[in-house]
């Protein structure tokens, strides 16, 4: 059953509309629950998240939070950046396309739930699989309050800063990063809290 709390979301949508007014009757279709996460329609079996729908210039998705472990006989589900480990996502960028995939991704949002109901958990790499910046490690090697700082954050936390330093390609941009990020760090805050 659509969830008024949810509405919004829909109506607010201009360029997708259509689409995602499909996929959210998909969705309601395979009995899952309609919740409203992340500012997004996720749709939900006993709590857990099994799709999300959400919209992009360029597109709009399915986002299957257990994609990696679901069969991909379509050969459909897309790894959005190198980075993400679990979830995967159907883009769409027309109506017609969701229609005419309709029957494939019922097969889909039911091969999701599942893997949710088997029990199946994704593994994590461990935050030591991480690149460690250089930049970063010289720091960590030369102040020893940040090393230990560092070290009581959350494995998720480690992860979110080591991601985040990792990505400029220039040295002068990755220093800069580290430099902003080490009072949170000192603080015990991770990078977005």
């Amino acid at each position: 059953m659509a969830n008024p709390k949810v509405n919004f979301y829909f109506d607010k949508e201009k360029k997708w509309q259509q689409e995602i007014e499909t996929l959210r009757t998909l969705a309601l279709d395979s009995g899952l629950v309609e919740e409203l996460k992340w500012g997004c329609p996720c749709y939900t079996l006993d709590g857990a998240n099994i799709v999300l729908i959400h919209t992009f210039k360029e597109y709009c998705a399915y986002l299957f939070f257990k994609g990696s472990l679901m069969p991909d006989p379509g050969n459909i589900l897309i790894q959005q950046t190198e980075n993400v480990q679990s979830a995967r996502q159907i883009r769409f960028t027309g109506n017609v396309q969701v229609v005419d995939m309709t029957e494939t991704l019922k097969t889909y949002i039911a091969a999701a739930i599942s893997v949710e109901k088997s029990g199946a958990k994704v593994e994590l790499k461990k935050t030591a699989e991480f690149k460690m910046p250089q930049e970063f490690q010289s720091k960590l090697d030369t102040i020893p309050a940040l090393k230990e700082a560092f070290e009581k954050l959350t494995p998720g936390r480690q992860r979110n800063y080591l991601l985040h330093f990792s990505q400029p390609k220039q040295s002068s941009t990755r220093e800069s990063r580290i430099e902003k990020a080490m009072p949170l760090i000192m603080n015990g805050k991770g990078l977005n809290d």
